[in-house]
């Protein structure tokens, strides 16, 4: 064997020829589609809207539960605070509801290319 000081490989050795191979482009485009489409999906702003909706329609829903007559007849009989959570919790929910039902994808995305080749 001819020594290598310099620990270049040849083209016959078995590094070259492991990255040689015609699908690891495919292999290295997938992988960066699903990490951009995995960092588009946790900052979707659906996402973070319907969280912060949701944590504070719990906080204020606790509140009315919990509201004194005095808090109830200074808002006129009215337990605002339960109906404010609510509707915060509903207006949550929605807003994780179809960020569930409909992902966000990454911009310029593999689903709009066809990863394949031209032949």
């Amino acid at each position: 064997m001819p020594d290598n000081p310099a620990g270049r490989t040849g083209p016959g050795d078995r590094a070259d020829s492991a990255t040689a191979h015609p699908h690891d482009d495919l292999v290295e485009r997938d992988e960066e589609a699903v990490s951009g489409s995995r960092a588009a999906r946790l900052f979707d702003i659906r996402r973070i809207i319907g969280g912060l909706f949701a944590v504070y329609g719990l906080i204020l829903t606790v509140l009315g539960l919990l509201d004194s007559t005095a808090e109830i007849d200074k808002a006129q009989g009215v337990r605002i605070n339960l109906w404010a959570g609510l509707g915060m919790l509903v207006v949550g929910g929605l807003f994780l509801l179809w960020q569930w039902r409909q992902p966000a994808e990454a911009p310029g995305s593999a689903a709009d290319e066809d990863p394949r080749p031209a032949t």
